[in-house]
C-alpha cells in the first residue's frame, strides 16, 4: 500500500506516525515544505520517497508538485494529522481520487460553526453559538447568547485566540486582540471540568478510546502564567461518572460520519452532571498526549494508528494499567534557565513512576509559553492508583521551579 503523508517532520510526534505506517508495511510517501536534510532521522528511515513542496498552503501549488513528482505511482491512501493540514489532505482525497475523509466532512472537523450546527441537528448538547465575522455581529451574539461568553477562532487549534468574556467591558476589550481573525465563534461559556475522548476508529466502529482529564481546564491554565498546566490520561474509564462523555463521544463520532483515523474530542462536565460537547478534531491531540496513551497501556499507540489505516484493524491487545499525568513546567523569569531546585527531591521519592523528563537543561532560551502548552519541558509519570498519580503530579507542579534570567 502507498501511503501519502503530509507533514511527516512536524509536529514533533508526526516522525513515529510516519514510522508506524512503514512498520505495518506500508510505502510511506511523505510530502512537506521542509527540505529533505532537516527531516528528522525517524521520518528519512521510514520514508520511501519525500516532495519537497514549494509551500503548503496553496492546494493548487501542491497539486502541481505532487502531480510532478509522483507521475507514475499510485495513491492508496492520504493521511495528515495536524490541523492545519486537514483541508488540504481532503482536497487532495478528491483530486487524486483516493478515498478517506473527504472535503464535507473534513469541513465539519474544521469549522467549529459547521461543527456544531451537525451535532445540533443530531440532538447533541453544545454550547449556544453564534459566528461572527464583524465587530457588531459578536455583540448581537452576545445579547442573544448571553454573558459570559467564550470568543475563539472557527478554524483554530488548542486555546490560541481563546478568550473568556464576562461582560461587556470585557467585550470591548477583547475585539481589538481579535481583528486578524476572519471569522470568530461566539460561545455560551460551560462552567465544569474539562476532559478529552481519543479514538483511533476503522469504518467508523471505534476501536480505542482514551479519556483525559485537563487540570485546570487549558482557558484558565493559558491565562496564568505560574499554574503547571496537567493532562491527566485516565486508567479506570468505565466509572459512572464518565459515561455521558463517552456516550455522547460515540454519538459525534456517528454524527460527523467519520471513517478511519485519529480524533481529539473535548467535552465538559458541569457541576449537576450535565455533559456538554466542546470540539473535535480528524487528528491526535497535541503536546506528547499519543505518549500517555503509550505508558497508560504499554503499546506502541502510533503502529495501531497505522495499523488501523493500512490494515484495517489495531493489530494489539489493549490493557489500561496505569493514570498517566503529564506536568507541564513555565519558568520563573525571563532568558535563559539558570537552575532547577526540587528535582534532586522528587526523583528519590517518585523516581520509579517518572517515565519522561524534558525539562529544559540550564543555559538553554525559555520557550514562549503562550505559543506552547509543552513550554519548558514537562515531566510524565504514572501509577494504577489515581489518587497516587494526582499527589504526584501537584508535588511536581508546586514543589519543581525552573529559573530562568
Amino acid at each position: 500500500m502507498n501511503v501519502l503523508i503530509l507533514s511527516p517532520g512536524y509536529p514533533a510526534d508526526m516522525p513515529e506516525f510516519t514510522r508506524g505506517l512503514a512498520e505495518c508495511g506500508a510505502r510511506v510517501i511523505g510530502a512537506g515544505d521542509q527540505p529533505v536534510g532537516a527531516l528528522p532521522d525517524l521520518v528519512k528511515q521510514s520514508l520511501s520517497h519525500y516532495v519537497e513542496l514549494s509551500t503548503l498552503w496553496d492546494t493548487g501549488a501542491v497539486i502541481q508538485d505532487l502531480s510532478r513528482s509522483l507521475r507514475g505511482k499510485s495513491i492508496d491512501r492520504i493521511e495528515c494529522l495536524w490541523e492545519p493540514g486537514i483541508m488540504l489532505a481532503a482536497e487532495l482525497r478528491k483530486h487524486f481520487g483516493v478515498s478517506g475523509l473527504d472535503v464535507d466532512t473534513a469541513r465539519c472537523f474544521r469549522d467549529k460553526e459547521v461543527m456544531k450546527q451537525a451535532l445540533d441537528s443530531a440532538g447533541i448538547r453544545t454550547p449556544r453559538h453564534v459566528a461572527a465575522t464583524t465587530a457588531a455581529a459578536c455583540w448581537e451574539a452576545a445579547e442573544r447568547i448571553g454573558f459570559p461568553l467564550i470568543l475563539k477562532p472557527i478554524a483554530g487549534a488548542g486555546s490560541a485566540d481563546t478568550y473568556r468574556v464576562e461582560d461587556a467591558d470585557d467585550l470591548r476589550a477583547v475585539l481589538p486582540r481579535l481583528r486578524h481573525v476572519s471569522v470568530v465563534s461566539v460561545e455560551e461559556f460551560v462552567d465544569g471540568e474539562e476532559f478529552t475522548f481519543d479514538t483511533i476508529t476503522v469504518n467508523g466502529e471505534i476501536q480505542y478510546y482514551n479519556v483525559a482529564w485537563y487540570r485546570p481546564r487549558p482557558l484558565v491554565a493559558r491565562s496564568n502564567e505560574w499554574i503547571s498546566p496537567q493532562v491527566i490520561a485516565l486508567r479506570d474509564i468505565d466509572k459512572a461518572e464518565y459515561a455521558a462523555g463517552i456516550e455522547m463521544g460515540r454519538a459525534v463520532i456517528d454524527a460527523l460520519a467519520f471513517d478511519t483515523g485519529f480524533t481529539h474530542m473535548e467535552w465538559y462536565r458541569k457541576a449537576d452532571g450535565e455533559v456538554v460537547f466542546g470540539e473535535i478534531g480528524a487528528r491526535p491531540p497535541g503536546a506528547h498526549q499519543v505518549d500517555q496513551m503509550k505508558y497508560a497501556c504499554d503499546f506502541d499507540v502510533f503502529k495501531a494508528w497505522g495499523s488501523a489505516v493500512t490494515r484495517g484493524e489495531l493489530g494489539v491487545d489493549i490493557e489500561r494499567k496505569y493514570n498517566v499525568a503529564t506536568i507541564y513546567k513555565r519558568a520563573k523569569g525571563m532568558g535563559r534557565i539558570t537552575h532547577i531546585e526540587g528535582t534532586d527531591i522528587l526523583q528519590q521519592r517518585f523516581g520509579e513512576h517518572v517515565v519522561w523528563n524534558t525539562l529544559l537543561p540550564p543555559g538553554t532560551p525559555r520557550r514562549d509559553w503562550m505559543k506552547t502548552l509543552v513550554s519548558d519541558g514537562f515531566i510524565m509519570l504514572r501509577h494504577p492508583d489515581l489518587e497516587a498519580t494526582l499527589d504526584m503530579a501537584d508535588a511536581v507542579g508546586s514543589e519543581l521551579t525552573l529559573y530562568a534570567e
